[in-house]
């Protein structure tokens, strides 16, 4: 018992040890950008020492918002509002129609299911670049605008996938007793299984915000109006400009990784709720 109890002493220490150094190495990038975001341009990118917090100021967030604040170079908060929209759209819709999906291929039985089941299982694979180009000519018409960033990711194949998981794995019992009570399918969704499934909710709703939010490709190739840009493809075309300014890409940088943490913070809750009762279950 002596020497046992040591070793699992010694045991945990490493592995808090090893989590702990993993943990800075994950946390170092961020908390660069956060503070390169309030240093001098100068200072940023200046080895080691960009990593202590002298010379703090807001200056470069007030350089961002002079130089993002004309019809020339756009401003700042119609980028931002566009990218707010635009994810907005995509997660609530996208939970709407994905859920609903995935409860009618997990409880609900119809002709073709399994063969419309296997070509979703199969998009997950394929890769959006291979589809890019025929969907940029399917809506043409539809260039510079908001709604064209927002349609085509809606409905996703992976989402679909993972709120299937979720609902096969859900008692039936609980779906048995609305219907005794009269609830059709519909109203046993909404009454009885959407409550019970906050956790996928959250997973859903946080993985969608970020491709969302974070996506560049489709923007770049859809939108020339700059009223129509995102943040994401608007950081590129303003840390591009002669000379950088690292100082206030740092800052661009910060405000578009912001609305990122709030929401992970948000429905973190859930989030680890999902992944560990999939663990459980695995």
């Amino acid at each position: 018992m002596t020497t046992i109890r040591p070793r699992r002493l010694a045991s945990k220490a490493g592995s808090y040890a090893i989590l702990i150094v993993l943990s800075a190495l994950m946390f170092a990038p961020v908390y660069y950008l956060l503070l390169g975001s309030f240093k001098p341009s100068s200072e940023v990118l200046d080895g080691f020492t960009g990593f202590l917090p002298i010379h703090l100021s807001l200056d470069n967030y007030r350089g961002v918002f002079r130089a993002l604040d004309s019809d020339a170079t756009g401003y700042f908060w119609q980028f931002m509002t566009n990218s707010v929209l635009i994810s907005l759209v995509v997660v609530v819709g996208g939970l709407v129609v994905n859920a609903m999906a995935g409860y009618s291929f997990a409880r609900l039985q119809w002709k073709g299911k399994n063969l419309v089941f296997l070509l979703v299982v199969l998009l997950v694979i394929v890769p959006f670049e291979s589809v890019a180009v025929p969907l940029l000519y399917l809506l043409n018409g539809q260039r510079d605008t908001l709604v064209v960033q927002m349609i085509p990711f809606i409905a996703n194949a992976f989402s679909i996938f993972l709120f299937y998981t979720f609902f096969l794995n859900l008692p039936k019992s609980v779906e048995e007793a609305a219907r005794l009570d009269g609830l059709g399918a519909f109203g046993t969704f909404v009454r009885v299984v959407v409550p019970n499934a906050r956790p996928v909710f959250a997973t859903v709703a946080i993985l969608t915000f970020l491709s969302s939010w974070g996506s560049y490709l489709w923007p770049s190739i859809v939108t020339s109006d700059p009223t129509a840009r995102p943040l994401p493809l608007e950081i590129s075309v303003f840390s591009g400009q002669e000379p950088v300014d690292w100082g206030q890409t740092f800052a661009f940088g910060t405000l578009l990784v912001l609305p990122v943490l709030v929401v992970f913070l948000a429905f973190q809750r859930y989030f680890i709720q999902s992944v560990a009762g999939s663990a459980v279950k695995g």
